[in-house]
């Protein structure tokens, strides 16, 4: 995948495709009319820069994801932590929780996902 992640109007435009795939590229271009105010080539314009970065694929008119949502943010979030922090997740954590302190219940949880992933 293309390095980068998606501008405000990119990201609507891929939380619809998420959310309606698959589906048919016609559909996704009535749907971006409707929800977006775009007109036909503007959607195939976003929609073929996003199937080259990896993103989405439009096979025989049918667009459907390469990359899941929660897969995609992901790798975002990693790049970000590499990026910022140096890839140190316990300084990405403890820079975000100085500044806002963590419920018991958010703490709770972090504690839970980090044994599991000591067991993995």
């Amino acid at each position: 995948m293309q390095e980068g992640g998606l501008g405000a109007v990119e990201s609507r435009f891929a939380d619809l495709i998420w959310s309606h795939e698959p589906l048919r590229s016609r559909e996704l271009a009535e749907l971006c009319g409707k929800e977006l105010n775009w007109n036909r080539s503007t959607t195939y314009t976003v929609l073929r820069k996003l199937c080259e970065r990896g993103i989405f694929k439009n096979e025989n008119g049918t667009v459907s994801s390469v990359l899941s949502r929660q897969a995609f943010y992901a790798m975002q979030t990693e790049r970000f932590v590499d990026e910022t922090f140096g890839g140190s997740l316990p300084a990405f954590i403890a820079s975000f929780t100085g500044r806002k302190p963590l419920s018991e219940k958010d703490a709770a949880e972090i504690r839970r996902m980090l044994d599991d992933a000591g067991k993995e």
